[in-house]
């Protein structure tokens, strides 16, 4: 079985990098097992089985929180642009703008503890407009 989580050769990516990439990958399969209990949840008639598949889910949400919390721990820039959005009323959208605007501002730049560079971003929501 290959390992596609790489985008550049192992070898050259440092262990804190590969650590990283393996609670990336772990996040979306998380996220992927919480929609896939969603759709089972949604058809399922039997309360009993439901209620099992509800239980099964919560774990789920549970284990994608801890990856979530292990990656954020690890990235400055995105623990605050993550503070700037979750648990707060009002336009989600708006707060993400101005929690990644702040961030910017605030410096944001150098390495992260993942050892790579510390950008939310990285780089793709510049590329908005691009070619416009």
């Amino acid at each position: 079985m290959g390992f596609d989580q790489y985008h550049e050769p192992p070898e050259e990516l440092s262990a804190q990098t590969r650590t990283f990439a393996r609670i990336c990958a772990s996040l979306e399969e998380e996220s992927q097992a919480i929609g896939w209990y969603q759709q089972r949840i949604s058809v399922e008639a039997d309360p009993d089985a439901r209620a099992i598949m509800e239980d099964a889910q919560g774990e789920e949400f549970k284990h994608f929180a801890m990856n979530l919390e292990f990656l954020l721990r690890r990235t400055p820039r995105w623990r605050a642009i993550c503070e700037g959005v979750l648990f707060k009323d009002g336009d989600i959208v708006e707060h993400g703008e101005a929690a990644e605007a702040a961030s910017e501002d605030g410096g944001g730049g150098g390495e992260d503890e993942a050892g790579g560079e510390d950008d939310a971003s990285l780089g793709i929501g510049g590329m908005r407009g691009a070619g416009q």
